[in-house]
């Protein structure tokens, strides 16, 4: 991987990494801080796909598919790991079991879109919204970024309405339902979850164990 590595980048809140569309000469992985993945229609919607933790890998559609589908954009100040594009397939063939693990991340990425596309379009807003809230807790929690409960999310009212499919007066309000029961609360950057096993149930899903993820 140093090998492979060309140096570090460092990000500002707000700033794009990869752009829909763009055809990046780099790679990259998260080392610190958060950002969102989504995708554009022409008339400016947006469809937030993900949120970028540290771990994640950055940027293998462009590897793949010669382009990025989707735009990924800091929503906190980020360190990127930086991954020259033009050696990746030589890095494919010379390392087989860091070739597995790029494909262990891309089958988990696909396992959560269909999660994600469930949610949407099966879950209530108060099901959704509960839903990810212990998803990105039981995430943070295998990351060491757990600390007393409370882990930082970086994000706008706006990121997660644009995740889950639903208005931004909704997604407040509905917030603040779970707040007044006493699950979960989400301010000043930070998610507070006072109950994990009530969260899960108001899901509707399992507790379950979040897989150790390979670092690149």
């Amino acid at each position: 991987m140093q090998r492979f590595k060309v140096g570090e980048m460092v990000i500002d809140a707000g700033a794009q990494i990869l752009m829909q569309g763009s055809n990046s000469p780099q790679l990259y992985t998260a080392l610190h801080g958060m950002g969102l993945r989504y995708k554009t229609l022409e008339d400016g919607r947006r469809q937030v796909v993900n949120f970028v933790m540290p771990a994640d890998f950055v940027g293998l559609q462009a590897a793949v598919m010669g382009e990025m589908a989707h735009s990924v954009e800091a929503s906190s100040n980020m360190v990127l790991c930086v991954f020259d594009r033009s050696e990746f397939w030589n890095f494919v063939k010379s390392q087989p079991a860091r070739a597995y693990d790029i494909t262990w991340l891309s089958a988990v990425e696909e396992h959560f879109m269909g999660e994600a596309l469930t949610a949407v379009g099966q879950r209530s807003a108060i099901e959704r919204i509960a839903w990810a809230y212990y998803k990105v807790f039981r995430r943070g929690e295998s990351l060491g970024l757990v600390s007393r409960s409370r882990m930082p999310f970086p994000f706008r009212q706006q990121d997660l309405a644009d995740a889950l499919g639903l208005s931004l007066v909704h997604t407040n309000k509905t917030i603040a339902k779970i707040r007044e029961r006493q699950m979960a609360t989400w301010e000043n950057g930070a998610l507070h979850v006072a109950d994990v096993d009530a969260l899960a149930k108001l899901a509707v899903t399992e507790r379950e164990d979040v897989p150790k993820r390979p670092f690149l």
